[in-house]
């Protein structure tokens, strides 16, 4: 639990986490300044992982740019190649002259691949959550089955962590022979283990007290701080992209959307470390239960890849050398929230401007409100449960 940081009677301690500690899920530096035991302040240093990756969207051309999104929040390319590429095909639909049509079976694809890498996203954000607070075993077992997602990715497009597969009007390979049931395999063998995790550390009693009532973050707080995703979602706020603001073929999916309950029961508060945790957990179910509907309506594959049904890319080769002036800005919900691009363009093959839109940002920016008043042993629990990600932050 926390309690309210009071005026010091001696002198304060400051502390520095990183850049290279452990706690800090990457090159990240956080200033505590401590009274005793309790945090007063709470100061996150970016930049140690900057890579001017906007600056590079500027100097390459539009295609090329789709593996420099994998490196915008590696723990989740897929979902950082998605982004990206529906912003660009948005642009070219500005114009009927290059508009594009993504074919469906693509879309499905995309959804896949998208979904998949949110189970293992999510699977690293809470097994290293968990052994934050000192619980390895469950880490672990979600190391063991985030391999089987990287195992379909990488006979997918020959990559484990930055894959460059979603590219501008579809997906770079059709999938594989056998695909499907490989898949199918894998979410049949692997609900049972979710059930296994659960019962090392999600119904652990020292886990859920360490969690719960700690760095409560309500409703209104969320949102006026700019929290997206499961961190905005935790705090009770019943918002999806996928949902709401549906792209893909995620509107034909009936996405469900988990908020935040007070988890933890009488010690738990909605909005709190415990909240943040077990919604991800839900949203891992039910990424579960959207890939075997994707699964269903799959459409079979084609003989050509621009096939408009069976598919896998579109013809963009000339369209996407010349596209249309103007500006357009697209959002999607990647595993830490809302990722949108801004993009501008003068009409070249080479965009003008381009912005990203990250969660990771927004979560840090509300370190130093909900850490003043914890106590110095929750900060590494803190950080865990708005599953920061470094290069989200340093762009």
């Amino acid at each position: 639990m926390t309690i309210e940081a009071t005026t010091p009677s001696g002198e304060r301690m400051t502390l520095n986490m990183g850049p290279h500690h452990p706690a800090t899920h990457g090159v990240l530096r956080i200033v505590v300044e401590t009274d005793g035991e309790v945090v007063e302040t709470c100061t996150p240093d970016h930049g140690y992982l900057h890579r001017s990756i906007e600056k590079i969207g500027e100097c390459v051309e539009w295609p090329l740019f789709v593996p420099y999104t994998d490196r915008v929040d590696y723990v989740c390319a897929m979902n950082a190649n998605l982004a990206y590429c529906i912003a660009a095909e948005q642009l070219l639909n500005t114009s009927p002259t290059t508009a594009v049509t993504v074919p469906q079976r693509a879309e499905c694809i995309r959804v896949l691949v998208a979904e998949l890498n949110r189970i293992s996203s999510h699977l690293i954000a809470v097994g290293a959550m968990a052994m934050d607070v000192g619980a390895y075993t469950p880490f672990l077992h979600g190391i063991a089955q985030r391999e089987h997602v990287n195992d379909i990715f990488e006979r997918l497009c020959g990559q484990r962590l930055t894959y460059n597969y979603v590219t501008i009007g579809g997906v770079a390979f059709d999938l594989y022979e056998n695909a499907a049931e490989q898949i199918t395999a894998f979410l049949d063998a692997f609900e049972p283990e979710m059930v296994r995790f659960n019962k090392l550390i999600t119904t652990n009693t020292i886990f859920r007290d360490r969690c719960a009532g700690v760095a409560v973050v309500s409703r209104d707080e969320a949102i006026a701080w700019g929290l997206v995703g499961p961190n905005l979602r935790g705090s009770g706020v019943d918002f999806d992209l996928r949902r709401d603001e549906p792209y893909g073929i995620y509107g034909k999916l009936g996405v469900r959307v988990p908020v935040g309950q007070a988890f933890a029961g009488r010690h738990g508060v909605v909005g709190d470390c415990y909240d943040r945790y077990l919604v991800r957990l839900l949203e891992i179910q039910e990424s579960v239960r959207l890939c075997r509907e994707v699964l269903k309506i799959l459409p079979p594959p084609a003989a050509k890849a621009a096939d408009p049904v069976g598919g896998w890319q579109a013809d963009v080769t000339k369209v996407i050398k010349r596209p249309p002036k103007g500006e357009v800005h697209c959002r999607t919900e990647a595993p830490r929230g809302e990722m949108g691009y801004f993009l501008v363009s003068d009409g070249t093959k080479v965009p003008w401007r381009v912005r990203v839109r990250t969660g990771s940002f927004s979560a840090a920016g509300i370190f130093h409100k909900v850490m003043r008043g914890a106590f110095l042993a929750d900060v590494v629990a803190i950080i865990g449960s708005f599953d920061v990600v470094v290069p989200e932050i340093d762009r």
